[in-house]
């Protein structure tokens, strides 16, 4: 693949300059900077070759050098610190205890020195430091067009266990509001120095257990410390040796977020996870090759995006491209413990796990209207594989100590889901699901769909118990070998024949546009509502359009794209 606009920011030789040093925290010439709380906006200025921290900052003629004076000064709303585009600076910018208004939010930005100079981003070189940037108890912070990169150390860090690009944390505040990122660039987070190779076991445990370096991590372990509004937007991710973007909550105390149209590539982990998070939407971005094995610093396995302990989750029109792993490692799972989570709109291509996996004690989640392209292609046993790949699974795994539960009010509807010849298709439900609706999905499937146990860490076993109240209506398979004989329910609405797709095998939603319109058109069933309490879930739901925009009528075709008819 093309560096794209990577190797153009990260190409970029930035005018001969050498690291610039960080300087010491026991400068003493580095005093506080007392601020009148009541004056106007004030802007502060770094260039790591024209400043130095014994000027007062507030002007390109006399900027500071490093980030260390930063530290000392009590911002108000309105301020704004401006680095300098086309350089690199060596440390870590952190902000802490700072608070800006949602009218004067503070701002970060890298912006041309001179007049006419290309606006190449500053980058930040926080090699062997915790972060590039930290964020704690901060509120209305605006933090755009900057570069970020931490590959390994110089001087190894014991107190260290993990490196962060941008670390939001709460720590001592009961609510931190009002954060964005947009158009930032983080590449090569490594916490380990290059020729590391980590230990084939690692990869088996849940999420690993070792040091690792991520692009954006959201931080709220206290239940009582909240973490609301928050935007990731336009950024663009590569090359960390685990998670591009995470949150982490505690009872739901991470609300009201955003991320949209974010580039993730080349993660060792999933690119997009979030736990214990409540009201969040996730749009218009795309993650390739997540779970990335391509660099031995990387942890080699992860889903596109996943979700575990949370409610409200609406994610759509995005991209889920190549994901690699020995388990899991799907286009969208989501994990236990979860509620009233949506995936919709989605193309899903070539990830190793499958398309759809929803685990134990969720309730309430719908794939519908996406598409999926030769998904769960990895066999059990071959290169290390512990899960085989699934293009369908439902599973009964709420923790390993924890009786099997399957997920209850499950929706798969108006999916196309196409295997070619290369794989052989399989689904596992586990029989302890209740209320499970398949409708309206084409299954292209060139080799029949294969039956097989669910394994997550421990393998399901065969009993007589069958799935309560599941439904297979309405779906359009090629022939009648198409779902297995063992699932004892074949569905007695159902369709066969081709519905000769525009570019079968593509990497766009339009190559599945069906041309054969006259063996889905208006095929398909009304699907009732969600059983949703609203305020879980402050978006709107109702299903108007396909995934390529065309309107839906009262009664829908099969599949994810309604046909155009004359």
């Amino acid at each position: 693949m093309g560096r794209g606009l990577y190797g153009w920011l990260f190409g970029f030789v930035v005018l001969g300059n050498s690291f610039i040093g960080a300087g010491s925290k026991d400068n003493p010439c580095i005093q506080p900077t007392k601020i009148d709380q009541h004056h106007a906006a004030v802007s502060y200025f770094v260039h790591p070759l024209l400043g130095s921290d014994l000027n007062d900052g507030t002007s390109k003629e006399k900027p500071f050098k490093t980030f260390l004076p930063l530290e000392k000064i009590k911002f108000n709303p309105g301020d704004e610190i401006i680095l300098a585009a086309n350089q690199r600076y060596t440390g870590s910018l952190q902000l802490v205890n700072q608070e800006g208004s949602r009218e004067k939010p503070i701002l970060v930005r890298s912006v041309g020195w001179k007049e006419g100079e290309p606006p190449m981003p500053a980058l930040i070189d926080f090699k062997g430091l915790a972060n590039g940037i930290l964020i704690q108890d901060v509120s209305f912070i605006h933090i755009s067009n900057i570069r970020l990169t931490g590959n390994g150390f110089d001087q190894a860090n014991e107190k260290s266990d993990m490196r962060c690009g941008i670390l939001v944390n709460s720590n001592n505040r009961k609510e931190m509001t009002g954060i964005r990122l947009d158009h930032i660039f983080i590449r090569d987070v490594y916490f380990e120095n290059a020729g590391f190779i980590r230990n084939v076991s690692e990869v088996h445990s849940a999420n690993g257990t070792q040091q690792y370096g991520w692009g954006i991590r959201v931080i709220s372990r206290q239940e009582d410390r909240t973490i609301r509004d928050i935007q990731i937007s336009d950024c663009e991710i590569t090359d960390v040796s685990h998670t591009g973007i995470k949150f982490t909550g505690n009872k739901k105390n991470i609300r009201d977020v955003k991320i949209l149209r974010n580039a993730v590539k080349y993660t060792g982990g999933p690119g997009m996870q979030m736990s214990e998070v409540q009201a969040v939407y996730v749009a218009d971005n795309v993650v390739d090759h997540s779970g990335s094995n391509n660099e031995s610093r990387k942890w080699g396995r992860g889903s596109g995006i996943w979700t575990w302990g949370s409610a409200g989750v609406l994610i759509e029109k995005n991209k889920f491209l190549y994901a690699n792993g020995p388990g899991d490692s799907d286009g969208a799972h989501i994990d236990y413990n979860c509620e009233n989570i949506i995936i919709q709109y989605n193309f899903s291509a070539y990830n190793a796990g499958g398309f759809c996996e929803i685990l134990g004690n969720n309730y309430n989640c719908i794939y519908r209207y996406n598409i999926s392209v030769n998904d769960g292609h990895r066999v059990k046993g071959e290169n290390g594989a512990f899960q085989e790949g699934k293009t369908l699974w439902l599973s009964g795994f709420q923790g390993e100590k924890q009786k099997r539960k399957g997920p209850v009010n499950t929706y798969i509807y108006n999916n196309t889901i196409y295997t070619d010849h290369s794989l052989y298709p399989k689904l596992a439900f586990d029989n302890t699901s209740r209320d499970v609706l398949i409708a309206n999905n084409i299954f292209y499937l060139v080799h029949p769909f294969q039956w097989v146990l669910g394994d997550q860490y421990k393998p399901d076993v065969k009993t007589n118990r069958v799935i309560e109240n599941m439904q297979l209506k309405h779906n359009l398979f090629l022939d009648k070998s198409g779902w297995p004989s063992q699932m004892a329910i074949y569905g007695s609405q159902s369709f066969f024949g081709d519905p000769h797709f525009k570019i079968p095998g593509g990497l766009d939603c339009q190559d599945y546009t069906p041309l054969n319109v006259d063996i889905i058109c208006k095929k398909g069933i009304r699907v009732p509502g969600m059983k949703i309490e609203t305020g879980d879930f402050p978006f709107d739901i109702a299903m108007r359009k396909d995934i390529l925009g065309n309107p839906i009528p009262d009664q829908p075709s099969i599949g994810a794209i309604e046909p155009v008819v004359d």
